[in-house]
């Protein structure tokens, strides 16, 4: 530990156990109570009251609400690397590779994926959360990689760099093709929910949420430090708890919904 009390890398570690303590947070207000949060299908939902209630229902446009909700962690790890440098920044070597994982997720997610978004609006209040999120994550995984913790180049052929290479990519897979099932869903013009099928979604409703989730496990296994197993985590708990959401809501709406999937992970949860 540093020994300064509000020295770099003390700051990095509450911030990664911030993280992991609202992932938790979270976790339990979704199972203790009927609040959820007001995003996608929920967006109308009415549990809120009061100026809460009021700032929930101010809208972005849904492309727009992504774009920005997602930026911060992409643009923040790259300022790092690009102004800033750091002590192992320079040629290319285990942590700039680890770094370029974060990125590759990130740039899909900001550049790419919210082109596709048929949504008309999203709430403003998770887009703010959302921004706050990205902003301090995108700092610690890029400031970790580039100042906190070197990797030699016998990184490059460690089995935990390599199994996590595979789970990184093959969760991104997944991820993609579930997000491209659930576009196809409707028609243009068309208004609410369908089955989605194919895919993960054979196995679990929240096929997308899955696949997100094992990019990041992937990641956090190729770091191997703490700040990526928090973030990795905290992933799992959040978007576990969607999944869920979505699973009992798809077994509410539908008579004929398959009975032998699970919501978030395969033959488990």
């Amino acid at each position: 530990m540093m020994s300064s009390f509000l020295d770099e890398g003390t700051i990095i570690e509450w911030l990664w156990k911030l993280q992991l303590a609202s992932g938790v947070l979270v976790t339990l207000l979704t199972a203790l109570t009927p609040a959820r949060i007001p995003y996608g299908r929920y967006s109308g939902d009415h549990f809120w009251s009061g100026w809460l209630g009021f700032v929930t229902s101010l809208k972005l446009p849904a492309r727009l609400g992504w774009f920005l909700q997602e930026l911060p962690a992409f643009a923040v790890p790259l300022f790092l690397v690009l102004n800033v440098g750091g002590n192992y920044v320079g040629g290319f070597n285990p942590n700039i590779l680890l770094l370029g994982m974060f990125l590759l997720h990130y740039f899909n997610r900001v550049f790419l994926y919210s082109l596709t978004i048929k949504g008309t609006a999203t709430p403003l209040l998770p887009v703010l959360f959302a921004v706050f999120f990205c902003l301090m994550n995108g700092y610690v995984q890029g400031r970790y990689l580039t100042h906190f913790v070197s990797y030699d180049t016998s990184w490059f052929y460690d089995p935990r760099m390599i199994l996590g290479q595979v789970l990184f990519l093959l969760g991104m897979a997944i991820n993609i093709h579930s997000d491209a099932v659930l576009r196809g869903l409707r028609k243009p013009g068309e208004k609410g929910y369908k089955i989605p099928y194919g895919g993960m979604f054979e196995y679990v409703s929240g096929a997308n949420y899955f696949g997100e989730s094992l990019e990041w496990t992937g990641y956090a296994i190729a770091c191997w430090n703490a700040p990526a197993a928090a973030f990795a985590l905290w992933t799992a708990l959040f978007l576990g708890g969607r999944a869920i959401q979505h699973h009992k809501y798809y077994l509410e709406k539908f008579e004929d919904y398959p009975k032998n999937r699970k919501a978030f992970i395969p033959f488990i949860l």
